[in-house]
């Protein structure tokens, strides 16, 4: 499976059917949220490693290839590192969007954007210019490690991180629970009782008798 395919099926999906798929994935912390709600994030890791300077994000937005995610460790950094002039430049190189374990501004601009940008929080305080930090390193980001080209996928529910090997094997169960899933709410809206439609009696008798049980669907 090629990128392009894996950032086509993943569009598709949603972080929780990747997360149903796979309860080990890395999340990345809920404390990064979205500037923008109902947009997705889909790209490879782009990383940058820097502290209250944004001199290494405007490089490494220069550096970066078309649909990397530029995912920024500031090492707890209170300065904004990213604002409206950072985002429309990405626009412009194809950049897939932002994740700042920090601060970003400008974002009443960077809403009416529609680009993907995740920060751990907000403020009018711009960092400095003045220190050369490093670029496709691995980072600690939201409290999970990202090495550069990684896959980042991204929604209202959260960020996940994924290797490629982890997307390829992952995509097809996640497709897989979100047809289960249509199926069951569409028989839900219809008036069937969701009860009905999956395993919950005989899930419920086992895990009462300490049985090892798995709570599924009774649809195809």
């Amino acid at each position: 499976m090629e990128i392009n395919e894996i950032r086509s099926r993943l569009a598709n999906l949603s972080t929780a059917h990747l997360a149903d798929a796979d309860k080990r994935l890395r999340v990345i912390s809920s404390a990064i949220r979205p500037v923008q709600p109902g947009l997705k994030l889909i790209g490879c890791a782009y990383t940058v490693n820097c502290h209250n300077d944004f001199l290494t994000v405007l490089k490494s937005i220069h550096d970066a290839n078309v649909g990397d995610v530029i995912v920024i460790e500031t090492q707890g950094s209170r300065l904004a590192v990213a604002g409206e002039l950072f985002v429309t430049e990405a626009m412009r190189k194809g950049l897939a969007g932002f994740v700042i374990d920090g601060a970003v501004r400008d974002t009443a601009a960077v809403r009416k954007t529609n680009f993907p940008v995740y920060a751990h929080s907000i403020t009018p305080m711009s960092g400095t210019s003045k220190r050369a930090f490093h670029t496709q390193v691995i980072v600690e980001c939201g409290g999970v490690t990202v090495h550069p080209g990684e896959i980042v996928f991204g929604d209202d529910d959260g960020l996940l991180v994924l290797t490629l090997e982890e997307a390829v094997r992952l995509i097809p169960v996640a497709e897989d629970i979100k047809a289960k899933e249509g199926l069951v709410l569409a028989r839900v809206q219809d008036g069937d009782s969701l009860r009905d439609l999956i395993n919950f009696d005989e899930h419920w008798r086992k895990i009462e008798a300490g049985e090892r049980s798995e709570l599924t669907f009774l649809v195809n």
